[in-house]
């Protein structure tokens, strides 16, 4: 190995120890001393509830794990937004399981809590997975609740998805572990079936301090809304459990009983690992984002057997199109290739920029995958498209135009992971949040924003710089270094892979060598749901 991939293995390998150390404190929730506060109640926490629903030495993915992260810290924070979101097998099938977490704000609902909620419910909806809710919430958090209460994407929205998945067939369980209060006594009872815990469990509209001042009528909480009102008096919830553990066993029981699915016929094959060593990524993806490398060597360590039949090779080079298999499942990979090109007219390209031949060759390697039914994979390290009068003159909008329509309008599903830069127009071209990708996860290295931090400083510094010469003030050499650092500062804590991932901008930030995991049990969440509309583009210039 050269110096160059010892450093850049060092590199990454650091960002992949900052990413451990992420999240071990995320996985903490609101704290030890919470946690053993959960235990002294009898109660598991949101993450030895899922862990115990889950099948033993099963695969599972988490959606979210750093959402909120140092978005609330006026208010104490909300790690993970309080809420825990995996996708895993219970009783050998697919379900993607919701657990409020109570160590955190007694799991009130923060704006991102909704944000978050309302992703698994898409995952399950678009997948037709079962999905299971652990409830133990507090409701609302009402120092915030003017960003949670009212809008299309807030805290309503969530009831009627539930409506919308029940009349789909998609089975929704939930079990009351905890408080389910208020608006959120919904949740559970708009579900198929609930459970519900004797004496840790409690579902009312009103507490009875409120229930205290508004009729005046006197009453505990257990007898207002616990688990023997319910199940014996108001038949409100289905099953009556001693605790967490009989709670989680009975939906065991419940799941195992569950039909088998239509399924949508993606081709499959036994798994092959990669030929090539899948710990070479961290030694062939450089330090600096700016320099070069082959996404071909990248492709190689993520695909079985490392094989890639390449589409229009020699054609549109800065981007590479090509068929492979990903845990036996066939996928059409689409990756921005981030090496300088030579055209066969003789012409220099630059790496990790969309020019309009490359746009054109992905707009055709899409619509062939919709027609032949095989999932799509995005790679990204993208700057964005080749601006300049000859790529104007060249058509690039139409051709950058055509690419955005074919991915807006793919019927198969897409699935993106971020490696590198994900800038401008590129992040929406190669499949970014905005264009329904069944998950999106980007690697410790990505950075995602309108532009570089340090592209972005340049300009921001020229505005700045017009604004004090009109006020007639100079600016000294030394003055303007430290606004430009300032600047800069600011932009790439805003571009970093976890600034993203706390807005849910993407699903995860994750370990480059679970790539195949997240693409493989996203598609097989996929195969939950057969698709339904043809491929067409609509009316677009050609």
């Amino acid at each position: 190995m050269d110096l160059k991939f010892n450093k850049n293995e060092d590199h990454n390998k650091l960002l992949l120890s900052e990413l451990k150390r992420k999240l071990a404190k995320t996985m903490l929730g609101g704290g030890k001393y919470r946690i053993e506060k959960q235990h002294e109640k009898g109660k598991m926490t949101a993450r030895e509830r899922i862990d115990f629903l889950l099948d033993n030495d099963s695969k599972s993915i988490e959606i979210g794990a750093f959402a909120g992260e140092n978005m609330y810290e006026e208010h104490g924070g909300c790690p993970s937004g309080g809420v825990v979101i995996k996708i895993g097998y219970v009783s050998g099938k697919q379900c993607i399981v919701v657990a409020n977490d109570a160590t955190v704000k007694a799991g009130a609902w923060f704006p991102i809590t909704g944000k978050k909620n309302l992703r698994a419910q898409e995952i399950a909806i678009e997948n037709r997975l079962p999905i299971i809710y652990l409830v133990d919430s507090a409701g609302v958090y009402l120092p915030l609740q003017d960003e949670i209460f009212p809008d299309k994407e807030h805290f309503g929205r969530i009831f009627r998805n539930n409506a919308v998945m029940s009349s789909m067939g998609i089975t929704q369980i939930a079990a009351v572990m905890g408080s389910c209060v208020a608006g959120g006594a919904y949740l559970p009872i708009m579900s198929d079936e609930a459970l519900i815990v004797d004496k840790t469990g409690s579902i009312f509209l009103a507490g009875s301090y409120l229930v205290k001042a508004a009729i005046g009528e006197s009453i505990d909480n257990e007898t207002l809304g616990g688990a023997t009102t319910h199940c014996e008096i108001s038949g409100v919830t289905d099953y009556k459990a001693k605790d967490d553990a009989e709670a989680l066993n009975t939906i065991k029981n419940i799941i195992d009983k569950i039909g088998d699915f239509d399924k949508a016929g993606f081709n499959r094959k036994d798994s092959k690992k990669p030929k090539e060593n899948p710990d070479d990524i961290y030694g062939i993806l450089p330090s600096s984002r700016t320099d070069q490398y082959d996404m071909l060597e990248i492709i190689k360590r993520l695909v079985d057997n490392s094989e890639f039949e390449e589409y229009k090779e020699g054609y549109g080079k800065t981007i590479l199109t090509g068929y492979a298999r990903i845990d036996g499942w066939a996928v059409g990979i689409v990756a921005n290739q981030r090496k300088v090109v030579k055209t066969q007219k003789g012409e220099m390209q630059f790496g990790g920029v969309i020019y309009s031949d490359s746009a054109d060759k992905a707009t055709r390697f899409i619509a062939n995958c919709n027609q032949k039914k095989i999932p799509l994979v995005f790679l990204q390290d993208v700057t964005g498209f080749m601006v300049g009068s000859k790529s104007e003159h060249g058509g690039i909008i139409k051709d950058g135009a055509k690419m955005v329509n074919a991915v807006s309008n793919s019927v198969v599903p897409k699935f993106t992971i971020i490696l590198g830069n994900s800038y401008g127009a590129g992040n929406y071209a190669m499949c970014g949040k905005a264009y329904d990708p069944r998950l999106i996860a980007a690697w410790p290295s990505a950075e995602l924003a309108v532009m570089s931090g340090n592209s972005a400083a340049k300009v921001l510094l020229q505005i700045e710089k017009a604004s004090l010469k009109k006020k007639g003030e100079t600016i000294t050499e030394k003055k303007e270094a430290e606004l430009f650092n300032k600047i800069k500062d600011r932009y790439d804590n805003q571009v970093s892979a976890y600034y993203a991932a706390a807005r849910l901008w993407t699903d995860a930030v994750i370990d480059p060598l679970d790539t195949r995991k997240w693409i493989s049990m996203g598609i097989e969440a996929a195969d939950h749901s057969p698709i339904t509309k043809d491929f067409n583009m609509g009316v677009i210039q050609v």
